[in-house]
């Protein structure tokens, strides 16, 4: 974040670098203390307002952040541009129905902006409002038939209701198109790979994808990130231990209130979402989904004053009761702001994936943790990752470049797993994901019995409850359709490509049992 930019010379310009810096510290609520001095000393600096708006909102305080926006559209001429920057923000917030009303808000004051059109067609498709998506992209194309944002979305709109030849004629013609958008070109392959793929023509789909991945090159400082994230997996697994975990979780049972908390991870593309959104339908459970929450402001804080090459296992280890309250504290206030209700005597379902990694940081903050992990056959998880179309400006992405990246990767993670799992004092339930889309109710028995949770058949009809929700997770699309099996044993259709790097993977599927 840059809070300077625009205001060096201004007479706040010392507190917005304070502000700054205090944020480059992860000092979050510091920053913001600052920011709202500043801003009571200039009230009706725009920028000012903008950066308390976007902290706000990167803390999870959405409310706070729409106050702040309100107030720049009352001291602004800028109105349309104050619009479209709130409703950026709030997509970036993971925040789909305020962006959308403010795109509509935007689209009032400037009628004819294609940018909005696709912009909302993007979150009408989210919503599963498809017949609007369209009619959004209509309305952009009638404007600039060339707008390769605008036909991007089309062409998914076709993918998803089954107008594959359409879909594939649309981004045949986009790939072959000279265009200067690295990113655009990438989302084009990714997506007639999605196309091929369904028509059964694998050869062809992992074509489109080897050329997606070949758009978008991993900058040397994500590949240093991949690496450093490598090594801490390393790390972790090295420094841990049985009797350190169980005198974490005994230190812990002072902890007031116990929390009705269960982590669900795994390794990304293994059944996370679909589990999630099952579970999120029955009435004792609410779930939070691909959140950053428990990393930044639970975990981080705890680091804070630490040495920057400082492992965390023993920085845990050394963390004083108070400090580790107020992580526990932090962690459920921003819960409660990202939900936009409270938890109460709910069970909260964090759904993340990357967790996995911090099984032992979860357990130091919140002792009464449950942990589900969900699995699936090693060689569908790889596949499906390298696949899916994310981005250098996505964290993760950089660790899916090449199929060997990925695999590696997910050895990595799964075989931290495998050294964490015989020493976990915190009960946890592995849930196969093969065993989920063969028999959803035993599973979803299973599951909730783990949680002493009741019964409620509301979890078998999980597609009406999601309908009416955003979902975050990348696979948001899935989870409305009936559950099937077609992604069992879908790496055989790309056997020959994963041929050189199931060697790696064999220990692991020999471990979770899909020999």
């Amino acid at each position: 974040m840059t809070l300077t930019s625009k205001a060096n010379h201004t007479p706040g310009s010392q507190m917005l670098q304070a502000a700054e810096a205090a944020w480059k510290q992860r000092d979050y609520q510091r920053s913001i203390s600052i920011l709202e001095q500043a801003s009571r000393s200039l009230p009706d600096n725009p920028q000012l307002l903008l950066q308390l708006a976007r902290c706000h909102g990167l803390c999870h305080n959405y409310a706070a952040a729409e106050k702040y926006f309100e107030r720049i559209v009352k001291v602004t001429r800028e109105k349309n541009e104050t619009f479209m920057a709130a409703g950026l923000h709030f997509l970036n917030f993971g925040q789909f129905e305020t962006a959308g009303h403010y795109f509509e808000r935007a689209l009032k004051q400037n009628g004819d902006s294609i940018e909005i059109f696709a912009r909302l067609a993007e979150i009408r498709e989210r919503q599963n409002r498809l017949d609007e998506a369209a009619d959004l992209i209509e309305r952009a194309l009638s404007l600039n038939a060339d707008f390769i944002p605008a036909q991007l979305i089309q062409a998914r709109l076709h993918r998803l209701s089954g107008q594959l030849d359409k879909a594939e004629m649309l981004l045949r013609s986009l790939v072959n198109k000279p265009n200067p958008d690295s990113e655009l070109r990438a989302r084009a392959w990714y997506e007639l790979g999605a196309v091929l793929d369904k028509l059964s023509r694998f050869d062809a789909a992992m074509t489109a994808f080897l050329e997606a991945k070949a758009c978008v090159i991993p900058t040397d400082a994500q590949k240093a990130a991949r690496l450093a994230a490598r090594n801490e997996l390393g790390k972790t697994a090295g420094a841990i231990s049985s009797a350190m975990l169980r005198r974490w979780q005994a230190a812990g049972e002072k902890f007031k209130p116990r929390h009705k908390l269960a982590i669900l991870c795994g390794h990304p593309r293994s059944g996370t979402t679909l589990l999630e959104q099952v579970l999120d339908a029955h009435p004792g459970i609410v779930s939070a989904e691909e959140t950053n929450i428990f990393y930044e402001e639970a975990f981080v804080p705890l680091g804070r004053g630490a040495a920057a090459d400082a492992h965390f296992i023993p920085v845990l280890d050394s963390i004083a009761p108070s400090l580790l309250r107020q992580s526990r504290t932090n962690y459920f206030r921003c819960m409660e702001r990202f939900l936009a209700q409270s938890i109460g005597n709910r069970w909260l379902i964090d759904k993340n994936p990357s967790l996995i990694s911090l099984i032992p940081a979860i357990i130091r903050i919140f002792p009464e943790t449950r942990f589900l992990v969900a699995l699936r056959d090693p060689r569908d998880v790889c596949l499906s990752c390298f696949m899916q179309p994310l981005f250098p400006t996505q964290r993760i992405s950089a660790t899916y470049p090449t199929l060997e990246t990925t695999v590696t990767d997910y050895s990595l993670t799964m075989g931290l797993w495998q050294t964490l799992k015989p020493i976990m004092p915190n009960p946890f339930l592995e849930v196969r994901y093969e065993d989920l889309v063969e028999n959803l109710e035993a599973v979803a028995r299973r599951t909730l019995e783990f949680l002493e949770a009741p019964w409620d058949d509301r979890v078998l009809q999980f597609q009406k409850h999601a309908q009416n929700k955003i979902v975050r997770s990348p696979t948001y699309s899935d989870v409305r359709q009936p559950v099937t099996k077609r992604a069992v044993g879908r790496w055989r259709n790309y056997q020959k490509y994963l041929e050189p790097y199931l060697p790696t993977l064999e220990p692991l599927v020999k471990a979770f049992g899909y020999e």
